[in-house]
């Protein structure tokens, strides 16, 4: 006889233990059809929460405006230099910025 069982561990004819541990029953799983029996109650966003949601982005983008408008002159000049930027990167052999 090559193995023997001893003691929930197996062991080979030369002493040495293969297996010292036992096999537990471990709890079934439960089924996952038996699971979508159960569902959610559907909530729906009623006409006033909606509302609310709107004004309040619409707060906050106004909030977030610019409260000084920026002149014809200086928007001209910022692109003007934009342009300018864009050009001499172009002759220095690099790509222009994205």
């Amino acid at each position: 006889m090559l193995a023997r069982d001893v003691r929930a561990g197996i062991r080979h004819r030369n002493g040495t233990t293969l297996m010292n541990r036992t096999l537990t029953n471990a709890p079934v799983r439960p089924d996952p059809h038996t699971q979508l029996a159960y569902k959610r109650p559907v909530r729906r966003v009623n006409t006033l929460d909606r509302l609310a949601l709107h004004l309040g982005v619409a707060l906050i983008k106004w909030g977030r405006r610019p409260l000084a408008v920026e002149s014809r002159e200086r928007r001209a000049n910022r692109i003007e230099q934009h342009l300018a930027r864009v050009e001499r990167e172009r002759a220095d052999g690099h790509d222009a910025p994205r």
